[in-house]
């Protein structure tokens, strides 16, 4: 058992909940832990899922029940059943009661045309673990078999990452009947695996796929929809160099991207942990602003000429990041030109130098733990 940092209790305070992530990032585990078991209404069992789809207005005998020890309602894999979010809907509407609405994928909610409860319900998303909640945390272990909870604990990783990506990123989209063609998306998610981290570049994935184009973009949605990967969106804000619009993707994990890889061992000098550190960061990043309802975007910024920093957090703070253990000169080119756009409040380099400084135009040259410490303990005033 973990403790996680969200806090959904203080969220349903608020207002009822859609919490959104990939399958195994403890979303079940995590309402069990802070809410009463027995409001949970779980769509995963088949004789709750027979009978609510067979008539979705049981839902309203099933919610009275629970109603008498609690006014938290909470439906596990909504998604399943989007047909009941309309009695949910009702039911806000009528009864007071508040309701959190868990899903795997977004998929089926977007092609039932199904309004989300038209802003009745706040969206809140729970990621793989972050290093705030490990305790001893591994950075070594975390960047070969990643942060799923199943995973990093197990004496037996690799069989966990085998069964996961067997099981759900193929069985479970499979049985969704996401894809058409399963043969052509199990190879994709191998090239996906690859480009993480990189800019998008469809033709290429298509040709080394043997997918047409428009068939790679359709799986691009379908991993992010299942929330098994995102699109990091360019910075475009400036003004004296002429940034380019491509997207870059990564994968929710770097243990579930290292397996699909084939990645057994991680070199400390290869491009592979380079990339995993790349990846975890960006999870931190992605995680904190997430928990912490923090409204700023997360990008990144790549000149035409070749200038580029990792991670943009609104205006705030440019973050780049380096699997090196001595930053030089030569490292601070990309926030350099950064910093001539005269934007971005604050400038990190993030790496392995445990020599934290900063220099004299203002670039925190800083220890990737340190970073992440002051990141989560909030003293970064984002």
């Amino acid at each position: 058992m973990y403790d996680r940092i969200l806090d959904l209790q203080n969220l349903i305070n608020k207002k009822s909940l859609f919490l959104f992530g990939p399958r195994s990032t403890g979303k079940t585990t995590l309402l069990r832990k802070q809410f009463d078991h027995e409001a949970i209404i779980n769509l995963l069992r088949s004789s709750t899922f027979l009978s609510l789809s067979e008539k979705p207005s049981r839902l309203r005998e099933i919610v009275n029940e629970i109603s008498r020890k609690s006014k938290i309602i909470i439906i596990d894999e909504i998604q399943k059943l989007p047909e009941l979010l309309d009695e949910v809907h009702d039911l806000i509407e009528t009864t007071g009661l508040r309701f959190i609405l868990t899903g795997s994928s977004g998929r089926k909610l977007k092609r039932s045309g199904v309004n989300l409860l038209a802003g009745r319900a706040w969206q809140t998303n729970l990621f793989p673990l972050t290093s705030a909640e490990i305790p001893d945390f591994d950075i070594g272990r975390y960047l070969l078999y990643g942060g799923l909870p199943q995973v990093y604990g197990s004496d037996y990783p690799e069989e966990e990452l085998d069964a996961y990506v067997d099981t759900y990123l193929k069985e479970e989209i499979k049985q969704e009947a996401l894809v058409q063609n399963f043969i052509h998306f199990s190879r994709f998610l191998n090239i996906a695996a690859v480009v993480s981290t990189e800019q998008l570049n469809y033709a290429n994935v298509s040709r080394d796929t043997g997918v047409p184009v428009t068939s790679v973009r359709s799986y691009f949605e379908i991993l992010s929809d299942t929330f098994i990967g995102f699109i990091l969106e360019p910075w475009r804000e400036s003004k004296k160099r002429k940034a380019i619009s491509t997207s870059k993707f990564y994968f929710f994990d770097v243990g579930v991207a290292n397996f699909l890889k084939s990645i057994q061992v991680l070199n400390r000098n290869s491009s592979e942990f380079g990339t995993a550190f790349e990846n975890f960061i960006a999870m931190e990043l992605r995680s904190y602003l997430s928990y912490r309802r923090i409204k700023l975007k997360l990008t990144y910024w790549r000149t035409r000429t070749g200038y580029e920093v990792d991670f943009l957090v609104g205006s705030k703070a440019a973050i780049e990041v380096k699997s090196t253990e001595n930053i030089t000169d030569k490292h601070l080119k990309g926030i350099r030109a950064l910093a001539e756009e005269k934007i971005v409040e604050n400038l990190y380099i993030v790496s392995f130098d445990e020599l934290n400084r900063q220099t004299q135009d203002g670039i925190h040259i800083v220890h990737w733990r340190t970073f992440l410490t002051e990141m989560w303990t909030d003293l970064m005033n984002w």
